[in-house]
């Protein structure tokens, strides 16, 4: 039996569901009385459930997990925490606890097992929470993550649809992770390539949202498995319209050479099947498109934000190291719902 954790045929987050299956599912679900006390939950199209538990304090909860998409177990388990993490900053929340979720082949050795926990637990640490169990099953392939709970005041909760006019819109982190995957799993991406997505996938959001909290910010939501698009898409819940300035995106270049040379994945697909008739392209090159539709594992933040605060959220993002930019604003509702220009 090899060490070394084979691909799957999607890992990270581009093994998600699309969202238009999703939301097909969800919708046929019984909704059951309303519980007050659950400020947002399944119904709503936001990162983590969050239930109130008095005046002052609420718990956010979210879990995530996914095959591989590096063959090292130590940095797999490093990303998959650092993703499932992330949910609860989008929020605006503190990290508390975390569980482990395993699935695990029973006759592969225990030691990648080590290392795949031995990474994820230390991240929950840099998080500055607790690991506190878990669960495993045997099953053909491996997979991991955590279930996480965070807390949060109830009046400060982060919701991803509280855009409002005039609001600028940051994205903390570069997107294009998913097609260096994609190319690095038929080796046609460079070694460098995988450091710089495996140094963006591994970075927590945890810094970004101190920043961003100590702002003015409306909306937030991570950039994950619907891509930068389809995230967006939801953030604008149907009642906003946003211009996005194409040249101001932050991007891995090697993400941009793997989508001309077509190393393209299902999930994108799937993204642009679901999001495409709400955007409108204005002389956008396929590559660029295929990054903005592009399933990202780990992404970064993506906050609408009071416009006479954004250049100083940006300076200060910056400042510790992160490729933030202020991509585009949130307008009246127009006749396309996004405008990539």
């Amino acid at each position: 039996m090899e060490d070394k954790i084979q691909f799957c045929r999607g890992g990270g987050c581009t093994a998600k569901l699309g969202p238009g299956m999703l939301n097909r599912v969800l919708e046929c679900l019984p909704k059951g009385e309303k519980d007050e006390n659950l400020l947002i939950g399944y119904d709503s199209h936001d990162d983590a459930a969050v239930y109130k538990v008095n005046d002052e304090q609420a718990i956010v909860q979210t879990l995530d997990f996914f095959p591989p998409m590096v063959d090292d177990p130590y940095i797999f388990g490093q990303i998959a925490a650092t993703n499932a993490l992330s949910d609860i900053y989008a929020m605006g929340g503190r990290v508390l606890t975390a569980l482990n979720i395993v699935c695990f082949p029973e006759k592969m050795d225990l030691n990648i097992l080590g290392q795949i926990m031995m990474g994820g637990a230390e991240k929950v640490q840099e998080a500055g929470g607790s690991l506190a169990g878990g669960h495993s099953i045997v099953d053909e392939s491996v997979k991991y993550g955590l279930s996480v709970t965070g807390i949060i005041h109830p009046d400060k909760i982060l919701a991803n649809n509280g855009c409002r006019e005039g609001d600028v819109l940051i994205l903390t982190k570069k997107l294009g992770v998913g097609l260096i995957c994609t190319a690095n799993r038929v080796q046609e991406a460079s070694a460098q390539d995988m450091e710089e997505a495996i140094a963006s996938m591994t970075t927590l959001n945890k810094y970004a949202a101190e920043i961003l909290h100590s702002h003015t910010v409306h909306a937030c939501t991570d950039v994950t498995g619907f891509g930068f698009l389809g995230h967006l898409h939801e953030m604008l819940d149907g009642r906003w319209s946003a211009v996005i300035e194409s040249g101001e995106i932050p991007f891995m270049e090697g993400a941009y050479h793997a989508a001309e040379e077509f190393y393209l994945t299902a999930a994108a697909q799937r993204n642009r099947n679901h999001v495409q008739a709400y955007v409108s392209f204005e002389k956008i090159p396929f590559a660029m498109e295929e990054i903005l539709f592009d399933p990202q594992t780990s992404g970064g933040l993506l906050a609408a934000v009071d416009a006479g605060e954004a250049e100083q959220i940006v300076k200060e993002l910056q400042a510790i190291g992160l490729p933030a930019k202020i991509v585009g604003r949130v307008t009246e509702t127009a006749k396309k719902e996004i405008i990539v220009r």
